[in-house]
C-alpha cells in the first residue's frame, strides 16, 4: 500500500487528490493537507475586492466535501519537509508517505518593496481571500472619498491579468456609481508592455489591452519599476511619483519557508524544479503542479518578471502528474506523459472582456508557437463567470476532469497532455 500526500487544496491540490483517488484503488491511501479551512476558487478574487462577488459565492468548505471521497483531510500547516527521509512534519506529528504532490500556491513577497502589501504596507492585493477581503474594505472606504487610483504589478511579479482586470473593473464600477471623473486611473506594470503577461509573442493582445485601455481613459505605464511605497504615493525608480488614495499592487511571488528551507528541495526563491513529468530531478517521490513549480521565462525583459502558471496549466500539470505516479505504483499501464502547458485567460472588464491564448506557453527554440491570439467581446465575461460556477460544481462533487471536458478541448485543438520525450529539467535561464 502507498500513500500519497498532497500539500495544499487550492486550483491545483483538491483537483489533484481527486485525480489521484480516481485513479487509484483504495489500498492506496490519499492525504490532503491544508492550512485553510475552504477551497477558493482564486480567479474571482478580483471582484470580490471590488464588491461585484461575495467570498462565500467562491469557497467550499474542504470537511464538508473532502472525505467523503475517501480522501483523508488535515487541515494543518506544514512546517518542514524532509524529501530524503519522506517525512512532512506538522506542528504535533511527523507524516510518512511515499508520494507527494506540492501544489502549495505561493507566498506572497511582499516585503520586496518598502510599502508593499495591506498589512505593513499601503497597498491592497488580490491574490489570496484574506487580502481580497482588505481590499473591499478599503474600496468601500474610497467610494465615500475617491481620488487618484493606482493598479500595477512590482517588479518580479509574475500574474498580470489580475492587474488589468482590477484597473478595468474599477473603471466600469466607477462609471456605474458617476464617480470616475474623480478618479484618474494610472496602471503601473513591470511588463516590457503592456499586454505581455509574463508571455511574450502575444502581438493582438499588446494592441489590445492598449486601445482598451485608451478608450477608457486609463493611463499605462509599463516596463516601469516600483521602487517604494508611501502612505499616500507610489514611487518609482526612475524618480517619479505617484499620488494615489487607493492603490492595489500585485506582489511577486516565491515559494512557502517550508519548502524553502528543506536543502536540495528548491531554487533560491522556493520554487519546485521538475522534470517534463512533473517529478523532482533529484527526489523522485516529489512531483509539483501550480505556481509553485519553476519555470523557464519566456524571454529576457529588462525588468525582470515570473512565469505565470494559470489555471489550465495547473489543470494540464495535475492530470500528468495523477497518471505518471499511478503508472509507477503500476495501477495503469503505458508511458509517462507531460502536460502540453497551454496558457488560457479569460479576463473579464465590465462591458466586455478578453480571452488570451498562447499554445504552448513555452514557444520553441525558434520562438515559435502553435498559435498565440487574443480576442475580446463581452461573450468573454460571461464565458469566465459560466467556469466560475462549472469549476465550483466540479470541486463540490468530486469530479476529475470528465470525458466531455477533455474531448471538448481535444476538438478545438487543444489536447491537455503528451508523451513524454526529453526528460531534461524545466530550469530557469540565468
Amino acid at each position: 500500500m502507498a500513500h500519497v500526500v498532497v500539500i495544499g487544496a487550492g486550483l491545483g491540490g483538491l483537483p489533484a487528490a481527486y485525480e489521484l483517488r480516481h485513479l487509484l484503488p483504495r489500498q492506496h491511501r490519499v492525504t490532503l493537507i491544508s492550512n485553510q479551512p475552504k477551497f477558493t476558487f482564486v480567479p474571482s478574487l478580483p471582484w470580490v475586492g471590488l464588491g461585484l462577488r461575495s467570498l462565500a459565492r467562491i469557497q467550499l468548505e474542504l470537511a464538508k466535501i473532502v472525505p467523503q471521497h475517501g480522501i483523508d483531510l488535515m487541515l494543518e500547516a506544514v512546517t518542514a519537509i524532509d524529501p530524503a527521509s519522506r517525512q512532512i512534519r506538522l506542528k504535533e506529528q511527523t507524516l510518512d508517505y511515499d508520494y507527494v504532490v506540492i501544489a502549495t500556491g505561493p507566498e506572497l513577497a511582499l516585503d520586496a518593496l518598502p510599502g508593499l502589501g495591506p498589512e505593513g504596507g499601503y497597498t491592497q492585493s488580490v491574490c489570496n481571500p484574506h487580502h481580497a477581503l482588505l481590499a473591499r474594505e478599503a474600496w468601500d472606504r474610497f467610494l465615500q472619498d475617491p481620488g487618484p487610483m493606482v493598479v500595477g504589478a512590482a517588479p518580479g511579479a509574475s500574474c498580470f491579468g489580475p492587474a488589468y482586470e482590477f484597473a478595468l473593473l474599477a473603471h466600469h464600477t466607477l462609471r456605474q456609481k458617476k464617480l470616475r471623473d474623480r478618479v484618474p486611473i494610472t496602471l503601473v506594470t513591470s511588463e516590457p508592455y503592456a499586454g505581455h503577461l509574463g508571455i511574450g509573442g502575444m502581438a493582438d493582445s499588446r494592441w489590445l489591452i492598449r486601445a482598451v485601455l485608451a478608450d477608457r481613459h486609463i493611463d499605462v505605464m509599463d516596463n516601469t519599476a516600483i521602487s517604494r511605497i508611501e502612505p499616500d504615493t507610489v514611487h518609482l525608480t526612475d524618480g517619479r511619483q505617484l499620488p494615489f488614495k487607493y492603490a492595489m499592487i500585485l506582489p511577486p511571488f516565491r515559494g512557502p519557508r517550508f519548502l524553502r528551507e528543506a536543502p536540495g528541495l528548491t531554487d533560491a526563491r522556493g520554487f519546485v524544479p521538475v522534470l517534463p513529468t512533473y517529478r523532482h530531478p533529484d527526489f523522485d517521490s516529489v512531483y509539483a503542479v501550480g505556481v509553485v513549480t519553476q519555470l523557464k521565462p519566456v524571454e529576457p525583459t529588462p525588468i525582470p518578471i515570473g512565469v505565470p502558471k494559470v489555471g489550465q496549466m495547473t489543470e494540464e500539470m495535475v492530470i500528468s502528474v495523477a497518471h505518471n505516479i499511478a503508472l509507477d505504483l503500476g495501477v495503469i499501464s503505458g508511458q509517462p506523459i507531460k502536460p502540453t502547458l497551454q496558457a488560457i485567460c479569460f479576463a473579464d472588464f465590465g462591458d466586455t472582456g478578453a480571452l488570451f491564448l498562447a499554445d504552448p506557453l513555452l514557444p520553441d527554440h525558434a520562438g515559435h508557437r502553435r498559435r498565440a491570439f487574443t480576442t475580446r467581446g463581452i461573450w468573454v465575461s460571461w464565458a469566465k463567470t459560466a467556469f466560475e460556477k462549472y469549476f465550483m460544481a466540479k470541486m463540490r462533487v468530486g469530479w476529475t476532469m470528465p470525458w466531455f471536458e477533455r474531448a471538448g478541448l481535444r476538438a478545438i485543438g487543444l489536447p491537455l497532455v503528451e508523451p513524454v520525450g526529453s526528460l531534461e529539467p524545466l530550469q530557469v535561464r540565468g
